[in-house]
């Protein structure tokens, strides 16, 4: 119950299994076919969507290294420890970072986008960068919001952090214009880590023209351009890829409302429950990630507590990052988890809390029924 690695469906283990093909014959080729349209029905987009073998980093510098050139000017939104990582990339490649900012647990601000936006009438700005889903927290920025204000401006491109968002809720690449979108396979896309994803407008692929910062095996032009010949400019990773096949089945078998509407019942479960338990949601209320749960335990150190957890129900939390060790613990709910899985880890958090004389059995059990109450609704 982390956010990332998350669970992997049988079917998709079992695919993974798979003795390993060429990847330049032509039965692999088939399969990048498929698994390209299917990429391009997730992000809701008529783009290119680029398969890379790395992590979800490896998917945002690409964007970064191959759209900007040294001593651009750049906007990085700043409200979490993924947020504090591209204000990092972006000044290891020189460029000139506007960093707007906000406490850990708190969304982004979309009016000092626009603000800081509107202010440059040169259009010196060429990108606003920023995380989605910001993992390490709980909070889900008002991307929607922010990318009108991005296109208002006409020269900027967006460059966005999409890792625990594509998947586990409405990202419409094309509707909302975005130019660069990153996410990560042990997400929303129910397989294991090793493969990213970068979706490129056209916008962003002329950027890309006049880009000078280096690159080699993150050039998206040599992807853009083994692409269209159904292939890789590189060895990718064969049996991931035979793992995404069958996991973007899945998904387009349950439809993407369903996809979307499955995961705001885990989120409101978890949320509802940690509140009946007497615990404090770390993120904004209005804010809240459809992806992973921060919750703030008081008196409880919370890596004593999610060990417990652990050691006893053999349920996996994951920790605070940096500042927020031993004070908060998150419950990630994305990607193949079931009601089962919620329910379980309500249990086990009531039953650690009531052993510790946090609260009553009574209150426990109406965790529980919360719970199964906003799992079952339709």
């Amino acid at each position: 119950m982390i956010p990332g690695p998350t669970p992997v469906p049988e079917k998709v283990l079992q695919a993974l299994g798979r003795h390993p093909i060429g990847h330049r014959s032509k039965d692999f080729q088939d399969l990048v076919e498929i698994t390209t349209k299917n990429l391009q029905w997730l992000h809701q987009t008529e783009n290119d969507v680029l398969t890379i073998t790395g992590s979800g980093t490896a998917a945002m510098e690409a964007g970064i290294i191959n759209t900007l050139s040294k001593g651009d000017k750049v906007i990085c939104g700043d409200n979490g420890k993924f947020g504090q990582r591209w204000v990092k990339v972006a000044k290891e490649f020189g460029l000139e970072v506007i960093k707007v900012d906000a406490a850990w647990g708190a969304p982004l601000d979309p009016e000092r986008f626009q603000e800081i936006l509107e202010k440059d009438v040169e259009k010196e700005i060429k990108a606003v960068i920023l995380t989605h889903s910001e993992t390490s927290t709980g909070v889900i920025n008002d991307l929607k919001t922010i990318s009108s204000h991005i296109r208002k401006h006409e020269k900027a491109l967006s460059i966005i952090d999409c890792v625990t968002s594509i998947g586990a809720c409405n990202v419409p690449v094309d509707k909302w214009e975005l130019d660069i979108v990153a996410s990560g396979s042990q997400k929303g896309y129910m397989i294991p880590p090793g493969l990213s994803f970068v979706s490129m407008s056209q916008k962003a692929w002329q950027a890309s023209e006049t880009s000078n910062l280096p690159k080699f095996y993150l050039n998206l032009k040599s992807y853009k351009k083994s692409l269209s010949n159904n292939s890789n400019p590189f060895t990718p990773a064969v049996n991931l890829v035979f793992a995404l096949d069958e996991s973007l089945k899945m998904m387009k078998d349950e439809g993407l409302e369903k996809i979307f509407q499955r995961h705001i019942k885990n989120q409101l479960a978890v949320t509802e429950a940690a509140k009946t338990l007497n615990l404090k949601l770390f993120a904004h209320e209005k804010h809240l990630s459809p992806s992973v749960t921060a919750i703030q335990i008081e008196d409880i150190d919370a890596e004593k507590f999610r060990k417990t957890i652990k050691n006893k129900y053999d349920i996996l939390l994951a920790g605070g990052q940096d500042h927020l060790k031993g004070k908060i613990f998150r419950v990630g709910h994305l990607g193949y988890i079931n009601n089962r899985d919620i329910i379980s880890v309500i249990a086990a958090i009531g039953n650690t809390l009531i052993e510790q004389n946090k609260i009553s059995t009574e209150v426990a059990g109406e965790a529980l029924k919360v719970a199964s109450f906003h799992l079952s609704e339709t």
